[in-house]
């Protein structure tokens, strides 16, 4: 005797289902863990760059004047001296008032590497400025 329980008219349709359902997991697990990847990378590199902005602006002359300002060579060797041992690209902007320093890396991803999404370039910048307070 055959058992009419489990019997279907459609015997593919669960599985497209749960196919389409476990791509969707993927694709969100993903996002979560390549998404977070990608905002830690910002934060570092916010990190690496505020820094850098902050020793190349401590690079100052005319101290005694009450009117410092900032040496624009010493301050790109300072900032760039930090920058060197990171292994980061990276361009540095002076002028007399401020430092501004914008570095840049490749993030790989993991999971959405199935999905064509290899690799996301990020770019922060940031600037400091000489304050006596």
């Amino acid at each position: 005797m055959k058992s009419r329980l489990f019997e279907t008219s459609d015997p593919g349709v669960v599985s497209a289902f749960v196919l389409g359902l476990m791509m969707t997991f993927v694709v969100c697990a993903g996002l979560g863990v390549d998404g977070g990847r990608l905002v830690a990378g910002r934060l570092e590199l916010a990190d690496y760059a505020e820094n850098a902005a902050r020793v190349g602006a401590q690079e100052l002359r005319a101290l005694r004047s009450g009117e410092p300002v900032i040496d624009e060579s010493q301050a790109r060797r300072a900032a760039s001296n930090y920058l060197s041992s990171l292994e980061l690209e990276s361009e540095i902007t002076t002028s007399s008032n401020s430092v501004s320093v914008t570095v840049s890396r490749e993030i790989e991803m993991t999971l959405l590497k199935m999905f064509g999404a290899t690799s996301h370039l990020i770019t922060v910048t940031r600037t400091a400025e000489p304050s006596d307070q």
